[in-house]
């Protein structure tokens, strides 16, 4: 009968052979391990309870009588947000397709619609090694996720990384399918000026094939490229991690693929199945999950036009096996895919269009992924210990948690799931204290500056508003702003995050302790210097934020380009 106002979950999800007996106080009777957690935490959720769980994309699409219930009971009650994981982000531990579910009764209060959010680049590739990548989808993702839990009614998207779904449309099928792309699939007109013509007709196919692994020659020393469906993440494959040796090669059923060829995933797992990239390696190979196809002739069609297409056509051709089937695609089904054939030339200009967007994306994501508050150090300045410029504190919880006496009055307590790196100034807008229980808990006032010490540790914010602070923080109290101005000492603090320590001690930035930071020691200009360094930075953040904005104003522009190739392509 107990009651959790936050849930945080990876639950485990193998169900012993059988199924499961469970007891029948669930609300949703199944015998499938994910479908009882999933319940267990919906149900244990208090009225303005939120939960974030990690699921298998069973949970989200499977036409079982339980999934379905619950997928009902949790759109009637709680859920507001379904992101989608790309599959492998769990590797090497588990390949399992997976998505979260956002459950908040608060914000499910306030509107009637859920946010379906795809994340296709977690900043690592999906191999087992898991290496990091450029072009990380989870700062946007978690941009647009605050600013939906905070204000769902004045929520705006273009549909390209997410879109808020009525929950009427969600049901109005009566198996309240959960996969996003269902709804953010676009309709296309019925007609088009240009002539439909089936691949069959206008290009080759190509599988591949995995060398028998107890082969030690097929794989040692390998030099050939060999793409698996974990590579199918990157729109233009320049490389990739697996590689076979040529013996490999000649005895398995894998093909030296052509450059720029089309790579389609048949299967892979859940999601991947239907990806489309470009080739832009040479004498590269892949295993049978993959199939290369490539136009019978460039005069005709271009492969890069041919990319776009099919990219564009995504949920349409997962479409043609369905969600529910597990048999993957195959080179007959793929065959039979009709598109739009304008004339060579007008496929030259969508493709310029495309590729200029797609520049303009890739250069403002370098800007996102690189940029970072960057502060050069003049021998000349002063060295102080924080304990000399403030009172440093601890932020503090009031116990027992949940106790009504304590939380859930007026007084907003700032947690660590509240800030980001993105902002310096923070409002707290997860939790909130009774007066009684601030008087157990850290106030600050606004204007102060702040530190997580876990979670997130290193990671600095000015508080906007008066507010208690979570003992995963500490606090900065009665700063001698004679000598240091707030919003310098946190560019300082944000400017040494990401290397994990201060310069001046080199202590790591991980659930840091009050008496390690208080021996920290930061450099202190002069005043008329720290405002100039701070307003150079705070340029160069404007500068940060606008190619945020232009990314999403780009991408939605790839897209409208390619519903006008559906639409009318000879417009072009």
């Amino acid at each position: 009968n107990e009651v959790a106002d936050v849930i945080l979950a990876n639950p485990p999800f193998m169900s012993p052979k059988g199924g499961i007996k469970p007891h029948k106080r669930f609300t949703v009777q199944a015998t499938r391990s994910e479908v009882l957690f999933v319940d267990y935490m919906a149900e244990h959720l208090s009225a303005t309870g939120r939960a974030a769980i990690v699921v298998p994309e069973g949970i989200i699409f499977q036409s079982g009588t339980a999934y379905k219930a619950l997928r009902k009971m949790l759109v009637d009650t709680s859920l507001v947000a379904v992101v989608s994981l790309p599959a492998g982000v769990f590797n090497p531990y588990s390949g399992v397709k997976t998505s979260i579910l956002i459950l908040d009764k608060r914000v499910h209060k306030q509107t009637d619609k859920v946010l379906f959010v795809k994340v296709q680049n977690d900043g690592f590739n999906l191999g087992a090694q898991r290496r990091a990548v450029v072009n990380s989808d989870l700062p946007e993702a978690t941009r647009l996720l605050r600013g939906w839990t905070t204000a769902p009614g004045q929520f705006e998207c273009d549909g390209v990384m997410a879109q808020a779904v009525e929950r009427s449309k969600i049901g109005a099928s009566g198996d309240f399918n959960l996969s996003g792309e269902r709804y953010l699939a676009s309709e296309r007109p019925a007609t088009t000026t240009a002539p439909m013509i089936s691949l069959g007709e206008l290009c080759t196919f190509k599988t591949g094939g995995t060398p028998t692994s107890s082969v030690e020659e097929y794989y040692k020393d390998g030099t050939v490229p060999w793409l698996v469906s974990g590579d199918i993440h990157q729109k233009k494959i320049v490389d990739c991690e697996g590689r076979i040796a040529d013996a490999g090669v000649a005895n398995s059923n894998a093909k030296v693929l052509p450059q720029n060829a089309v790579l389609i995933a048949l299967n892979g797992q859940g999601k991947t199945r239907g990806t489309v990239a470009l080739l832009k390696m040479s004498n590269a190979t892949c295993n049978q999950s993959l199939v290369a196809i490539s136009p019978l002739s460039t005069e005709k069609l271009l492969p890069e036009y041919l990319f776009s297409v099919l990219d564009s056509m995504y949920q349409d051709i997962r479409n043609l096996t369905g969600d529910e089937q597990r048999s993957g695609l195959n080179i007959p089904i793929l065959k039979t895919i009709q598109i739009p054939l304008p004339p060579l030339e007008v496929q030259h200009q969508i493709v310029a269009e495309i590729e200029g967007y797609q520049k303009i994306i890739d250069g403002a994501r370098q800007v996102l992924d690189n940029y970072k508050p960057h502060i050069v150090i003049d021998p000349g300045w002063e060295i102080a210990k924080l304990d000399d410029l403030c009172d440093l504190v601890r932020g503090s919880s009031p116990r027992p948690q949940g106790d009504p006496n304590y939380f859930g009055g007026p007084v907003p307590r700032l947690m660590v799931a509240d800030i980001t790196r993105d902002g310096m100034r923070v409002t707290p807008n997860i939790d909130t204290l009774t007066e009684e229980g601030a008087k157990k808990s850290r106030p600050m006032t606004a204007g102060s500056v702040v530190m997580a010490v876990s979670g997130n540790p290193g990671l600095p914010a000015i508080l906007q508003v008066d507010a208690c602070i979570h003992d995963g923080f500490v606090g900065f109290r009665s700063l001698d702003t004679r000598r240091l101005l707030p919003e310098f000492f946190y560019y300082v603090l944000l400017a040494n995050k990401d290397a994990n320590k201060l310069q001046s001690v080199g202590t790591v930035f991980m659930n840091l302790t009050t008496d390690q930071i208080r021996t920290y020691s930061i450099p202190v200009p002069d005043l008329a210097t720290q405002r100039a360094i701070v307003a150079e930075i705070e340029a160069e953040q404007a500068l940060v934020a606008a190619n945020r904005e232009l990314i999403r104003r780009m991408e939605a522009k790839v897209k409208a380009a390619m519903d006008r190739v559906w639409g009318s392509a000879s417009d072009s």
